[in-house]
């Protein structure tokens, strides 16, 4: 399965390129945009809204219902945007508006209002934008039960967001000031509202400096949109923000009519793609030369990073975090052996600028971790303690004394973070088969792995607690799911077969077991198969082409490597 696994990942390579990977298309990204270039201008945007239209169409379950990608199960947010989407447009579902009704337990105003911001909670990152497109769309008509956005905070200094206690995550700056001000202008005008009115200028001025080049935020479909459906309905239809995120969306709608969730993952699936390959990459030159280009050389607009750090996507709307960071610098390991680099160093005191005061790694901005996706993460935590513990050798001596110190400090938030079963759940992944949506045995099994490919014995003991829960929740089929009895999948499954492998004496007969469990998959021709297991901001699902492909080929090497050794 080796040969067969590397043959199809290196087949998707673009040649002389990196690995671009092709994520799923996503009903929320088509509705959401579709209905943005409607409320821009529908005429110039009649055959991207028609195909979108058509899309989420033939598309729908039978029960009038939509998930986030095609793999998935309905759920209640894709439905009422795809709702609201096709509402605006003229195209009615009838099946669509029942299934709301039930889930809502009605059809009002109080009844969409109230389900949603229960659905989300505290985070109003993504609660209020859906309210107000429902609103827009006149789905709904009651602005004033719509939380309001202080998009006037934008305008102070970003170091200081950490400390406002904002609605919105980290990411979510340009949404606060977009729909923040189209909400101000649709709300009752208070005593404060002449005050909060000469804000609205400088706002939208962030929100220029904000936008990249090619005009999507986080090269995502949905907050590209929602940005630009408020920015329309404000007043500023012709404005240059609002100009070039309808020149992304069309620039980015597939050949079926759909958007994917995010433009694409390009660096991190390249990253990922370079660890699986390994000896058996072609090429390597231009790998370094073009990891050393793709990390960020300037202060970061969106969230005002410093340099040294590595997005998702070499796309001019990515941005460098805490995960893409790790995973450039353990790729950059595995392509030069260990030879240190200047990229190195600055990657290195990215990561360590960015730790919590937890001693936990987030994902984006230190100190945002009062709402979900900003707080510190264990798998992003270990993938940081296996980038300092492969590079810390070669350091200059004050920076290879931080690292010891933050690696330390890594351990133990890992150690206070470890559940009672022994388990990590992740943030940016999940199983949505699940009763809660979560992936324990993801988190678990990528933190397991990263903290024993880093051979440091202080992690030992946290690897080990890792690998018993593991093993207590392997499936009687050999295969794992996101949880205890949930359904085995190929994805998963390769995730904790490469952990399982990372351990001194691995557990032969969980590992036998899972291999014929691939193997089964391999049989049937499911081995490379999309499993929805990401999960993007606000609870999205997506698949991935390339995550198959490259646990798959981590976890049979090092069981390989395993059995090589063991026969020597």
């Amino acid at each position: 399965m080796i040969k067969v696994t590397s043959e199809a990942l290196l087949s998707k390579r673009e040649e002389g390129k990196i690995w671009r990977g092709k994520l799923s298309s996503s009903a929320i990204s088509t509705s959401v945009s579709v209905f943005a270039l409607h409320e821009i201008d529908a005429q110039t945007y009649d055959r991207q809204i028609a195909d979108g239209v058509a899309w989420l169409q033939r598309t729908m379950k039978a029960d009038g219902s939509w998930g986030d990608s095609i793999e998935s199960p309905s759920n209640l947010t894709a439905t009422l945007l795809t709702y609201a989407s096709l509402y605006a447009v003229g195209v009615r579902s009838e099946k669509t508006q029942v299934y709301l009704k039930e889930r809502f337990g009605g059809e009002t105003d109080e009844d969409i209002i109230q389900g949603v911001l229960d659905y989300y909670g505290t985070d109003l990152t993504f609660s209020v934008p859906i309210l107000v497109m429902c609103a827009l769309a006149g789905v709904i008509s009651d602005w004033e039960r719509i939380p309001p956005f202080p998009f006037e905070l934008a305008v102070l200094p970003q170091r200081l967001f950490r400390f406002l206690n904002l609605p919105v995550v980290s990411y979510a700056i340009p949404a606060l000031i977009a729909v923040g001000i189209l909400r101000f202008k649709k709300g009752k005008q208070g005593l404060l509202a002449p005050l909060r009115r000469r804000f609205i200028e400088p706002s939208l001025k962030v929100l220029v400096k904000l936008q990249p080049a090619d005009g999507g935020f986080l090269e995502a479909a949905p907050l590209t949109a929602f940005v630009s459906m408020c920015m329309a309905q404000a007043g500023y239809r012709n404005h240059v923000v609002t100009q070039k995120a309808a020149q992304f969306l069309v620039d980015t709608v597939r050949e079926d009519g759909a958007w994917p969730i995010d433009t694409d993952l390009s660096g991190w699936v390249t990253s990922l793609s370079i660890r699986a390959l390994d000896e058996d990459l072609p090429e390597r030159d231009f790998f370094i030369e073009n990891m050393k280009e793709r990390s960020t050389k300037d202060v970061h607009p969106f969230t005002g990073a410093q340099p040294g750090g590595w997005g998702w996507s070499d796309l001019s709307g990515s941005v460098p975090d805490g995960d893409d960071t790790s995973g450039a610098l353990v790729a950059f390991h595995v392509l030069t052996r260990g030879t240190y680099a200047p990229e190195v160093g600055k990657g290195i005191e990215w990561l360590l600028d960015l730790q919590n005061n937890d001693g936990g790694m987030p994902t984006f901005c230190k100190g945002w971790g009062k709402l979900p996706f900003d707080r510190s993460s264990a798998d992003i935590s270990a993938h940081a303690f296996l980038a300092f513990s492969l590079w810390k050798e070669v350091l200059p001596p004050a920076l290879k004394a931080r690292t010891e110190k933050g690696a330390k400090r890594l351990l133990e938030w890992m150690e206070i973070a470890l559940s009672k079963e022994g388990s990590w759940t992740p943030l940016w992944f999940g199983d949505q088969d699940a009763a809660d949506e979560k992936s324990p045995v993801y988190g678990t099994a990528t933190a397991v792995d990263y903290l024993l490919s880093a051979g440091q014995p202080e992690a030992l003991s946290l690897a080990n607690k890792g690998l018993a829960y593991l093993l207590n929740v392997q499936n009687e089929d050999g295969g794992w799911g996101g949880a205890k009895g949930v359904a085995s999948k190929v994805t998963l499954t390769a995730k904790v077969l490469g952990a399982l492998a990372s351990a001194d004496k691995p557990n032969e007969v969980a590992m036998g077991r899972a291999l014929d469990f691939l193997y089964e998959a391999y049989e049937r021709g499911e081995l490379f198969q999309r499993e929805p297991i990401g999960l993007y901001f606000s609870r999205l699902w997506y698949s991935e082409e390339l995550y198959s492909l490259t646990f798959l080929l981590i976890g049979l090497k090092k069981v390989s490597n395993y059995y090589k050794k063991r026969y020597e």
